[in-house]
């Protein structure tokens, strides 16, 4: 469900603040249930979120943060396989007891835990009150499917009580991105030839329509120059963050 004006103004207030480890920076919202939604910007792929007590993390990688010095982790979440997303060693860092890892097959055949459970395309559950959907994620350029192939990888919609984000992993904008709806924040990755160009990111969200747009996975990509220019009238708020 969509929020209500209220949580709307609330949303258009959040602020950026430094929380959890190495000063990495923060957004903070308001879901309509009247709780807070913290997403922590890590970097590349690798996001950390904190609701209601629960702390979840997103592809989190070692190169990008020291993860002994974040809160353990109660959800984790991996897209795919490849080393920028999945890192068994923060992984570990990260463990504790009933900690729930979720990934698509592929890695799952990497993390061999109890906790760990397997999500493909089209599959739903609810994780502790979180709706969780695994949505599809792969490349569409001729030449470029050897990076994600169709039906491999995995995007993930978090429902936080009627706040919903979309963190899309590695994809360019597939047809598949039309059966998203009411997305309030969307995570885009831009840098071909791995996923997508700033023109793709930019019809993407004109497809996905979200509140928010923060584009990810960036690397050299200079999304600050394109995207503003190539959202210009659509509606959707660009935010930029360190996620190179």
């Amino acid at each position: 469900m969509r929020w209500n004006k209220v949580a709307s103004v609330l949303l258009g207030l959040c602020m950026t603040v430094g929380v959890m480890a190495a000063d990495f920076a923060s957004d903070r919202f308001l879901t309509p249930a009247g709780k807070e939604l913290i997403v922590t910007f890590v970097r590349h792929g690798s996001l950390a979120m904190s609701y209601a007590g629960k702390q979840i993390q997103i592809d989190p990688v070692s190169e990008y943060a020291d993860y002994s010095a974040f809160p353990k982790a109660d959800l984790i979440l991996v897209c795919h396989a490849h080393g920028d997303h999945l890192d068994l060693k923060a992984i570990e860092a990260l463990k504790k007891e009933g900690t729930t890892v979720i990934t698509n097959p592929a890695a799952a055949e990497q993390v061999k835990q109890p906790q760990a459970q397997e999500m493909r395309n089209g599959d739903t559950m609810t994780w502790q009150g979180i709706k969780i959907e695994a949505v599809p994620a792969y490349n569409t350029t001729e030449g470029r499917d050897k990076y994600h192939p169709k039906g491999r990888d995995n995007g993930y919609v978090l429902d936080f009580d009627g706040f919903r984000v979309y963190v899309a992993g590695d994809t360019e904008d597939i047809p598949e991105l039309s059966n998203l709806k009411a997305i309030d924040v969307a995570f885009l990755p831009v840098n071909q030839p791995y996923t997508m160009t700033p023109e793709q990111a930019a019809r993407a969200a004109r497809v996905i329509k979200p509140k928010i747009f923060y584009p990810y996975h960036y690397s050299q990509t200079p999304v600050a120059e394109t995207l503003p220019a190539l959202l210009e009238g659509s509606g959707v708020e660009l935010r930029i963050r360190a996620l190179q």
